[in-house]
This record gives C-alpha cells, structure tokens and sequence, in this order.
C-alpha cells in the first residue's frame, strides 16, 4: 500500500513543500529512505520504530521504502520523523489514507513516542499555506509560532498518537490553537533605554543620531566608559518593527534555532552581541545544515562588536557585502542560500596607545 503525507523542508529562510511517500509491499522486512536524506533522516528509523512499538502500534514486518519528493533537493534535520511515522501508519492499514484530508505534519519523535520541537516552524507553516493546505501538526512548542500563519489550522501535540487521531479525524483530543492577528501580538517590554544613564551626553546624543537615520557607530573610550552598556540601550530608542520587519526576524530566528519555546512573533529589534572569537561561519552564516549567521540575526536590528581590534580582519571583511546590499548569499556545493542581513553595526573600542602618542606630538 502507498501512503503520501505533506511536509516541508528549510531553504534559507523559506520553505520547500516536501511529500513523504511510503510504500509498504511484501518481501523481507526492511527500511530505505531516498530522496537525498542526510544522517538525520536516515537515523530516523530507529526513533520511528521505538516510537510505535511503545505507543502500542504494530510494527509492519514489510519492506518500507520512504521517498522524500522532490527527489533532487537534499532533504536535512529530523522534522520528518513525524510524517515518515505517519505514513508508515497509513501504510500499513493502522490509519485511513490522508492525502485528501489536506493535513501536513512536522515534527522529531523521541524514542517513547513524545515530539520534540523543531526549529523553522513559522517557514514551513508559510510554506504549507501556500500550497494549498488547510491544517498543520507540529509540536506543542511550536504551535503558537506556526499559527502566526493566517488561514491555517495549527495542531501542537505533545505524542505521536494524538498526531494520528488528528489525521485519522477519529475522537482527536487536540484542539486547533487559536488564531491571533498578526497586529493584536503583544510587543515585548523591559527593553532599556537612555533614561537611566547619568551623564554621557555626547554618547547619547551620537546614539539618538544613530538610532534616527540607521546610521553605523563606533564608540572609542577607555575600558570601563559606558561603551557596552550604551550600546546595549540603543534598541530601546528605535522604533518597534513593522509587522512585516517582524515576521522575517521571526522566521530567522526560528530557522536559527533561537526562538524560545512557545514564543509568537517577535517585536523587539534583534541585538547580537558575539564575541570576538566569533568564526566567519558563526558571523555571516555557514556550517552543515546552513544556518544563518550573527549578521543574519541582527537583521532590522543591532550588531554589536564589542573589542573591535580584537576581530579577526578575514572576519570583519566578510561583512562587505551585507553592509553594502542587506544580504548575504553563501554558495556550497549543495545549493546557494540567501539570508536577509540589514542590520547597524554598533562597534566599541579601547583607544590605541599610538593615537595618544600622536597627540601629545601634536600638542608640543
């Protein structure tokens, strides 16, 4: 029997409709997936199994082949462990088919059968919607970031079997979360400002300059100056973001994997602090899977380098272009993916010994 269950996969900050399709036919018992898989999703086999058979369900002595469609895209993480158990459920005759039933899921099992979180909620709930489905399964704790999605039924479950109630449509104890418009999301408060600063005038008012025209700033003074908790405070002077501005660093954030648990749309200006030892990759994105970078999560926000001669200059260098155009685009063999990365570059420094030297020269 063939079963097909929805999903969707990460590409940069968007999603990939993904279908899983499972065939069960007769022969030894055996598990393949194809379809491009990374170890995650080769893994996935041993945690599927445990799953059902401690859930109580019956574990197919069959050969399951798994294929993840579009073939020709590497396919990364352990978010499909929920739709390949799904469909292996479906697939053996233990649910009814659900491709007409427009339900997409998402989501990592653990060996007793709970579900994990996972990171890219809110891009795969956009990707599912514009595809045409009506319902989503993710996750509990990432429920209230894939509803931030309009026109979309979002389930969060907490087992693997509260997910095939939903899909069988039988006596399914999970209620869809409720809806919120994007403008009703409550903004974050507690952000600092510059009313608690003594003195500094000069720093504040370059921080009033910065915060109205976007502009980049560098603070030089002694160690101990303020400079830090300056820099810290200059979120807490600009405006709130826009819905829009919102939903992208939210789609960042949870693509990153530094979302909070159960958190919605983020209305606070990012602020990212990395330390100077911070590798290109950690800086403007990188690694297996790619994932955005510092520079990509202070998006519509700050970037802050603090100890800036400290940096590696390969490392400052690489923040050229995202400077120059709002983006950064990395090319692997695998694929090219483009993060968003407009952010102000806040920097601090301790003064150098040679500019004082200079400037006793200058005075005799």
């Amino acid at each position: 029997m063939l079963a097909t269950v929805i999903s969707a996969s990460l590409l940069g900050i968007d999603g990939l409709l993904v279908r899983v399709e499972v065939d069960s036919a007769r022969g030894l018992p055996h598990y393949s997936v194809v379809g491009l898989p990374d170890a995650a999703v080769y893994e996935s086999r041993e945690r599927i199994l445990a799953a059902l058979r401690n859930l109580g369900f019956e574990i197919p002595l069959r050969r399951l082949t798994v294929n993840l469609a579009p073939a020709g895209i590497r396919k990364e993480g352990a978010a499909f462990d929920l739709p390949i158990a799904i469909g292996v459920l479906i697939a053996s005759g233990q649910l009814r088919p659900s491709a007409e039933n427009g339900v997409a899921l998402a989501g990592e099992l653990s060996l007793d059968g709970s579900v994990k979180p996972i990171r890219g909620a809110l891009v795969i709930a956009a990707a599912v919607r514009a595809y045409g489905v009506e319902r989503l399964v993710v996750p509990a704790a990432n429920a209230a970031e894939a509803a931030l999605v309009s026109e979309l039924k979002v389930y969060g479950v907490s087992r693997l079997d509260e997910a095939a109630r939903i899909v069988d449509r039988i006596g399914s104890p999970v209620e869809p979360v409720p809806a919120r418009p994007l403008a009703e999301a409550p903004s974050e408060d507690g952000a600092s400002d510059l009313s608690d600063v003594v003195g500094q005038a000069r720093a504040k008012r370059a921080l009033e300059i910065s915060a109205a025209g976007g502009h980049n700033l560098l603070l030089v003074g002694p160690p101990g100056g303020g400079k830090t908790m300056l820099a810290r405070r200059l979120p807490g002077i600009l405006p709130p973001m826009a819905i829009g501005e919102a939903i992208i660093a939210t789609k960042i954030a949870s693509v990153a994997g530094v979302l909070p648990p159960g958190s919605g749309l983020l209305r606070q200006r990012p602020f990212r602090a990395p330390h100077h030892t911070i590798t290109t990759a950690g800086l403007v994105g990188g690694g297996h899977p790619i994932r955005p970078g510092e520079a990509s999560l202070a998006h519509h926000g700050i970037l802050f380098l603090d100890e800036l001669p400290e940096f590696r200059r390969t490392t400052l260098e690489v923040l050229r272009q995202p400077m120059e155009e709002g983006t950064i685009t990395l090319v692997r063999a695998a694929g090219a993916v483009t993060y968003p990365a407009r952010f102000a570059l806040v920097a601090g420094a301790n003064p150098c010994g040679c500019v004082a030297h200079f400037r006793r020269f200058q005075l005799r």
